[in-house]
């Protein structure tokens, strides 16, 4: 149970950096007390993640282990290639923050938990359930959501929405990426140190490239101006 926790808070910390719910998360931060928002959040989290540990363990039962590493390290190269898009929030979503009428913690435990389902990190606790125990993927996650937008709250109600997201957004796929490599190795080569070579090394790339896309010189930075070229 406790490597289950710590992976879970792990991945799912990982998921949430630079996530539509840590938009939300400052949105509110903005506007309600910060207790009432992460109650909100960890009561919609307790529950979103109740369901999939449920999905995911369940599942497990019936796929064979070298198959559901196969299947979780595809999942994982997803979910890098998803953050990778990125999040932002619609209209919708904005009107959420903005305008609620009714009571702070209900507006936020409804948000969250409507915004979570079928997100990455309920897909990527589905996951971890299946492989996992489910109890520890239940703790894990749902720490690992709260404490990643614990720090979202944190910022709002103190700094704002200035945030690295770029940054932000290339570390957490280059972590995905890593979790894949690291998954289908062991699917394909199990009993032997090809996933967590593959894993590394991963990680090395794509942690490489994201530095050079953040901070190569001559890069255009966000909110640049454009120079006006000649023809």
């Amino acid at each position: 149970m406790i490597a289950a926790i710590a992976l879970s808070f792990a991945v799912v910390f990982i998921a949430e950096l630079g996530d539509k719910s840590q938009l939300m998360a400052m949105t509110f931060a903005l506007r309600y007390r910060w207790w009432v928002v992460l109650s909100g959040i960890l009561a919609a989290t307790t529950a979103v993640h109740l369901v999939s540990v449920a999905v995911g363990h369940y599942l497990g039962v019936a796929i064979p282990s070298t198959a559901l590493a196969i299947v979780g390290g595809v999942a994982f190269v997803f979910f890098g290639l998803w953050t990778l898009r990125g999040d932002s929030l619609d209209e919708d979503e904005q009107n959420k923050a903005a305008r609620v009428t009714r009571s702070a913690f209900l507006a936020v435990t409804s948000a969250f938990f409507l915004a979570e389902l079928g997100d990455k990190t309920m897909l990527a606790t589905i996951t971890l359930a299946a492989d996992n125990d489910w109890a520890g993927v239940w703790i894990g996650s749902t720490i690992g959501m709260v404490a990643a937008d614990a720090l979202a709250v944190v910022v709002g109600a103190v700094l704002g929405k200035h945030l690295p997201e770029n940054a932000i957004r290339l570390g957490a796929a280059a972590l995905f990426f890593a979790f894949g490599a690291w998954m289908l190795g062991e699917g394909l080569a199990p009993g032997t140190p090809a996933g967590l070579i593959a894993g590394v090394a991963t990680l090395a790339v794509a942690a490489a490239i994201a530095v050079v896309r953040t901070y190569a010189p001559g890069r255009r930075r966000a909110g640049a101006p454009r120079v006006p070229v000649d023809h």
